[in-house]
């Protein structure tokens, strides 16, 4: 999952940013048409998640990670040859039907949490270092290539690279859950290898997907987690070509964009290691309000310091969040049935975050400037920090044996003084 998380880095997420000048300035397309592409890729996305994440508890992400892969090559040597703004977008619109648009995708994501329990926090930690790693090397590479082999180049080059890495390592390495391979969670053998407590620490108990629906904590997050990713939208696709169009060295934006992503990955193994010390709500509500913090900075970076500085906090906030986003739905509904509860979830955030990012392009194209939208990404951020705060951990789920297909399941069986 981390190489995954690294290698997607390069495979326009992270790195679409570096595309919109050179490709906006030699086809005549405006920032809106980029904003579009990505709501696009967020629209389709919403469509499917709900389908990949049911796939996702079924099957496991062997076969999905790697049509995903080769479907979204695909697409990007599709954009090496595009000619008009509809191009864009429809390109844009097929590579989020696969549901691999980087950092939080379903397809890399879930399967941390399947095979953790105790461990679940560390386990996002480490999967989550691949995106430092991608964006120290796919990043900076990103501009290499454009400025070697123009922006045609280097979306071609980055297919191959991305099919040559991820495809082999999906279906050699990765299974659905331990027990498909005789294990329990966290790398256990057997219950015996557990201490009563730790039998305990480990009883994770599983809502079904009809239960989890129907609680308040689910719908505070979505809607918390919707509104932030409206408001982070507004700012995170236009704040590469916003800097380079104040006369900042497009060569210094592409390092600290890959800084921001260092800083992601930085704080999403933070996080991870710090979870079973600080609550999941204290470290999510920080996360929201680094966020609105970077985008004022956002707003003022007129010099390389106060952008650097700016991105590096945008990318601990995001790294922060995005771990959180993985790690609570476990934590707050279980393990058996997370895929598909992430599945009905991140739809809602996609459709609803989609918004930002050709409204803020409809801002710069028609006033000539980003700070009205950003300025209302911060108001959206610092409500859907309120809004995070104020959810609850729903608890164990209600025994209802009218319930048809009820499953609540524990994260494994022990057996002591002849008890199951």
């Amino acid at each position: 999952m981390a190489v995954a998380s690294a290698v997607s880095m390069g495979m326009g997420s992270l790195n679409f940013g570096l595309y919109i000048k050179p490709m906006g300035d030699e086809l005549g397309i405006g920032r809106a048409s980029f904003g579009w592409a990505m709501s696009a890729r967020s629209a389709s996305g919403a469509l499917t998640g709900p389908l990949i994440g049911k796939l996702l508890d079924l099957y496991g992400a062997r076969g999905i990670l790697s049509v995903a892969t080769l479907i979204s090559a695909g697409c990007m040597v599709a954009l090496a040859y595009i000619k008009d703004p509809w191009h864009l977008v429809a390109v844009f619109a097929v590579m989020g039907l696969v549901g691999m648009s980087g950092p939080g995708a379903l397809a890399t994501s879930v399967p941390p949490t399947k095979w953790f329990v105790r461990n679940r926090g560390k386990a996002l930690a480490y999967s989550s270092a691949g995106i430092s790693l991608g964006a120290v090397v796919f990043v900076p590479l990103t501009q290499v290539f454009i400025e070697k082999y123009t922006w045609h180049g280097s979306w071609i080059i980055l297919a191959a690279i991305g099919v040559a890495i991820i495809v082999p390592l999906s279906l050699v390495f990765i299974r659905r859950e331990p027990e498909d391979v005789g294990l329990l969670p966290d790398g256990d053998s057997g219950p015996e290898n557990h201490s009563t407590g730790e039998n305990l620490e480990n009883m994770e108990m599983s809502w079904p997907t009809r239960q989890a629906l129907k609680t308040l904590s689910m719908w505070t997050l979505t809607a918390a987690f919707s509104i932030l990713s409206l408001g982070i939208l507004t700012l995170a696709l236009h704040r590469i070509p916003a800097f380079m169009d104040r006369g900042l060295d497009p060569g210094l934006v592409a390092i600290a964009t890959a800084f921001d992503a260092v800083c992601a990955g930085a704080g999403s193994f933070l996080a991870g290691m710090l979870v079973r010390r600080i609550s999941a709500k204290l470290i999510g509500t920080s996360a929201f309000l680094m966020l609105a913090l970077a985008s004022v900075m956002s707003i003022y970076a007129y010099d390389f310091w106060l952008m650097f500085w700016s991105m590096a906090l945008f990318g601990l906030g995001i790294g922060t969040n995005m771990f959180n986003q993985n790690y609570i739905w476990a934590d707050y509904f279980g393990r058996e049935n997370v895929g598909t509860i992430r599945g009905i979830v991140t739809p809602i955030n996609l459709a609803i975050g989609g918004i930002g990012a050709p409204a803020a392009g409809y801002v710069v194209d028609i006033t000539g400037s980003y700070d009205p939208a950003w300025w209302t990404g911060v108001v959206l951020m610092l409500l859907g920090a309120l809004l995070f705060a104020i959810s609850r951990n729903p608890g164990v789920p209600p025994v209802r044996g009218d319930d048809e297909g009820y499953n609540c399941k524990r994260s494994f069986e022990f057996e002591e003084g002849g008890k199951s």
